[in-house]
C-alpha cells in the first residue's frame, strides 16, 4: 500500500461555499446572541413580578394551611369524641 491510498488529498472547496459557510456561522452566532438577550429580558421581568407577588402568595398559602389544619383538628376531635 502506498501513502496515497492511506491519505487522499483533501478536496478543494469552492470560495463561494467557504463564504456561505462562514457567513451562515456568523449570522447564527449573532442571531443566538440577539435571541438570548431578548429571552433574558423576558425572564428578568418575570422574576421581578414573582418577587413582588411572593409575599401575597405566601400569606395565601399560610392561610390555606391554617384552614386545613383547623379542619383536620375538628375532624379528629369529632372522630375521637372530644368536644
Amino acid at each position: 500500500m502506498s501513502t496515497l491510498e492511506l491519505k487522499p488529498r483533501p478536496l478543494q472547496v469552492s470560495p463561494v461555499i467557504k463564504f456561505a459557510r462562514w457567513s451562515l456561522l456568523i449570522v447564527g452566532i449573532l442571531y443566538g446572541a440577539y435571541h438570548q438577550r431578548r429571552l433574558s429580558r423576558i425572564e428578568n421581568a418575570r422574576r421581578e413580578q414573582e418577587l413582588k407577588e411572593k409575599p401575597m402568595r405566601d400569606a395565601k398559602l399560610a392561610a390555606e394551611k391554617k384552614k386545613r389544619q383547623e379542619a383536620e383538628t375538628k375532624l379528629l376531635n369529632e372522630l375521637l369524641g372530644i368536644k
